[in-house]
C-alpha cells in the first residue's frame, strides 16, 4: 500500500472515531494531545481500523496502539 494512501487513510479514521478534522491528526497525534481519547475510544478505534483495512490487530499490539506512528507501523506490519 502506498505510504501516503496509509497515512490518509488512518487520519480520516483517527478523526471519525475522536471527532476531529483530519487536519488535526499528524505524527504527534496520541492519548496525550486528543480531547476525549479513552479507553472507550481506543476500542472504537481498533474496530474501525480492522474494518478500514481489513486486518485483525493481535491483542499485544492492541495496548501499545496510544498514538499515530505506531498505529501506522503496526498496520504497515499487518499490510504485508
Amino acid at each position: 500500500m502506498e505510504q501516503t494512501n496509509l497515512d490518509e487513510r488512518l487520519k480520516d479514521v483517527m478523526s471519525a472515531v475522536f471527532e476531529v478534522e483530519p487536519s488535526e491528526i499528524n505524527e504527534d497525534s496520541s492519548q496525550d494531545n486528543i480531547a476525549g481519547w479513552d479507553s472507550v475510544k481506543s476500542l472504537a478505534l481498533i474496530v474501525s481500523l480492522e474494518e478500514e483495512f481489513g486486518v485483525s490487530i493481535p491483542l499485544e499490539e492492541v495496548v501499545n496502539m496510544t498514538n499515530f506512528k505506531y498505529i501506522k507501523l503496526t498496520l504497515e506490519e499487518l499490510l504485508k
